[in-house]
């Protein structure tokens, strides 16, 4: 019998001799068949949407990764 681990080694192993595409195709399916609550999916896809109308109308605007982590240490900070 095999065991688990060497299934999974063996699973990886031919996942990996798989093109991109396949892989890309293999790893959507592999996420979608996780435990998700969909109505947590759907909220966060609508904030999404809605973020990204903000920027394109100018309503927000982006600031860069550095900025955004440097406020986020400033916020956690003692």
């Amino acid at each position: 019998m095999v065991d688990r681990l060497t299934l999974l080694e063996s699973l990886e192993a031919q996942a990996m001799s798989l093109t991109a595409p396949e892989r890309s195709h293999l790893l959507e399916r592999l996420v979608a068949s996780l435990d998700v609550d969909a109505q947590t999916e759907l909220e966060w896809d609508q904030l999404a949407e809605q973020r990204e109308a903000q920027l394109a109308t100018g309503q927000a605007h982006a600031v860069p990764v550095d900025e955004a982590l440097a406020r986020l240490r400033d916020r956690a900070a003692p």
